[in-house]
């Protein structure tokens, strides 16, 4: 438990937002809660389709970093730009501050550079645009984002039919399917050899899902996983060349031809109702007829005093 507020910076690693007031909504909820809010954003100083230059992101996140009230830094929105990044952050400042990252979308580039880089934990959990900063917020998403940073363990239980009966414990890691991909090869890809990895993918055709999901694959990625747990895959088009190939038909597939166990119905992704998950937690996965429970454990938690 922290003796003081808890301390929340608002940075934009990524994208800029194309509501400013999102902001000042957002802020007013963290007050309200009790927290220090500092705004590293200006939504004057954005840079095409950026929160900032590349060297203004980046100074945004290390200020935040430096910062000694703050406890949690979380992103503005995703979008693309942390790829920019990658090479001028310093990862091992971020770890040793103690502070937790919060984002998903693009910021799973973030999420993967701190684990491979410092072996430090992150959350893949709300946004300041999208979830905080609505005229309407979903709830449910920041309940269960205030729950998992409480801790000391966070259960994710959903009901879903037709995934394969397991029980096993790992690493839990993952995000968004695309920027995983795009970091094969690179040092800012962790090696996690009996993980538990969820992958989540927007406006992703399932040709494209399949193919990445061969690369990790092809990369020997996959082969030391225990589980693969999809959340949503949505916004996609169909096309009359695709005859019947379509998601379902890509899941067949992969789960035909995969070194691991497929499961679906995560609720993760683009979406609103979406829950919390630290990645680098312990995770113990039980899947049965009626659905599947993912508890974690051993991540960073804050308590607000």
């Amino acid at each position: 438990m922290i003796t003081s507020r808890l301390g929340i910076a608002i940075v934009a690693p990524a994208g800029c937002t194309n509501d400013p007031l999102a902001v000042e909504r957002a802020i007013a909820r963290f007050e309200a809660q009790g927290c220090l809010v500092r705004n590293y954003y200006d939504h004057s100083c954005l840079h095409q389709r950026f929160g900032g230059t590349d060297d203004a992101r980046l100074a945004q996140l290390h200020a935040a970093v430096a910062d000694p009230d703050i406890h949690l830094i979380i992103a503005l929105r995703g979008g693309y730009g942390i790829s920019r990044l990658l090479p001028a952050i310093d990862f091992d400042a971020i770890a040793a501050s103690g502070k937790i990252i919060v984002g998903f979308s693009d910021v799973t580039a973030l999420h993967m550079g701190l684990m491979a880089k410092a072996g430090a934990l992150s959350y893949a959990g709300p946004m300041v645009a999208g979830d905080f900063g609505p005229q309407e917020p979903v709830p449910f998403t920041l309940d269960d984002f205030w729950a998992c940073l409480a801790g000391p363990t966070h259960t994710i239980r959903e009901s879903v039919s037709g995934n394969p009966q397991l029980d096993v414990r790992g690493t839990v890691w993952g995000g968004n399917l695309a920027m995983i991909g795009s970091l094969v090869g690179t040092p800012y890809f962790p090696r996690i050899d009996g993980g538990i990895l969820w992958l989540e993918d927007i406006s992703e055709h399932p040709y494209r899902v399949e193919r990445l999901l061969l690369q990790l694959m092809q990369a020997g990625v996959l082969e030391r996983q225990q589980a693969v747990v999809l959340g949503d895959f949505s916004g996609y088009r169909l096309g009359p060349l695709d005859n019947g190939y379509d998601f379902d038909a890509m899941l067949e597939y992969v789960r035909r031809t995969l070194p691991v166990p497929v499961l679906t119905g995560l609720s993760f992704g683009h979406i609103p109702r979406r829950v919390t998950i630290p990645f680098g937690a312990q995770g113990h996965l039980q899947s049965d007829v009626d659905g599947f429970s993912l508890m974690l454990s051993d991540y960073p938690t804050v308590r607000r005093a």
